[in-house]
């Protein structure tokens, strides 16, 4: 963080970096830009938002999507680079491929050198709601994936990204390697929902690249027995854009995020009859 000074005072305020969400409006705030900005608070981030889509939610799933229009995306966009630059930018839900094309069009007019950008997947909700159109998807695939220096598919949302049917590591593995041939700088599978043998772990498959070196790395942890598992993946892709925002290595703001996550569903305020919230604000203990 920076640090500014305010006349006549010996104080000086740190400036937190400042980090966007691109994603849904979750009235439960469990999921959505509502996560995101409180997993930026906690990890010390000042975060802002672009809504992309209203849901009509709770924690028992999504009954209703109703789409941003999409010029008042790009407007909001604009507005926000005109007075709040992005030390990195998180994209979650888009919705539409029109909203996804937006999004695209502007990320690629800002040019090189980029902040990180982060791009979580969002394809459909834990309830089985479709989240993005499969024109959308195209978009995603395409446009966006290329500009992503993380991309943090759940192993179903990989599979369709790359067509591999992902039902073992050895296959997460094979995906997260095509998702960095596809463009992405780094590719992360997450293993929260259940698969492969071992169902007692909860493992992440990470690729990336260091110099000229490629790496697929795992990391496992111990599967924990929560309801409380909303937005779980909102927050594991924030808090990451969150580390990269401070100058973290994508390994190492890789494995912040993921403890950052388990501290949250340890720390649940138990809310909610379904999957209920996170306890996203007790949660940057340690960080």
């Amino acid at each position: 963080m920076s640090k500014t000074a305010i006349p006549g005072h010996s104080l000086a305020i740190r400036k937190p970096p400042v980090v966007w969400t691109i994603a849904g409006f979750d009235p439960s705030s469990g999921a959505g830009v509502t996560a995101d900005l409180k997993t930026a608070t906690a990890l010390e981030c000042y975060g802002v938002a672009c809504i992309t889509a209203l849901t009509v939610q709770n924690t028992l799933g999504v009954r209703r999507v109703e789409q941003v229009a999409p010029r008042t995306v790009r407007e909001t966009l604009e507005t926000l680079r005109e007075d709040l630059p992005p030390q990195a930018i998180k994209i979650g839900m888009l919705a539409t491929a029109a909203i996804a094309s937006e999004v695209a069009d502007f990320l690629e007019a800002l040019g090189e050198p980029r902040c990180p950008i982060v791009l979580d997947p969002i394809l459909r909700s834990s309830s089985g709601a479709e989240l993005l159109d499969a024109e959308g998807i195209q978009v995603l695939r395409e446009r966006l994936l290329p500009l992503a220096a993380v991309v943090t598919p759940n192993r179903a949302e990989a599979a369709i990204l790359t067509g591999l049917n992902i039902a073992a590591d050895d296959a997460a593995e094979e995906a997260a390697r095509m998702l960095r041939t596809l463009g992405a700088g780094a590719a992360v599978v997450t293993g929260g929902e259940a698969a492969g043998a071992d169902q007692s772990r909860c493992e992440d498959v990470v690729a990336f690249a260091a110099g000229k070196m490629e790496f697929v790395e795992t990391l496992s942890a111990s599967r924990l027995t929560s309801r409380a598992t909303h937005g779980t993946g909102c927050a594991f892709s924030t808090a990451i854009a969150c580390g990269l925002a401070k100058g973290q290595s994508v390994p190492a703001a890789v494995t912040a995020a993921k403890a950052f996550v388990r501290r949250a569903i340890q720390r649940a305020p138990g809310l909610g009859s379904g999957r209920g919230p996170m306890g996203l604000e007790r949660a940057a203990d340690g960080n």
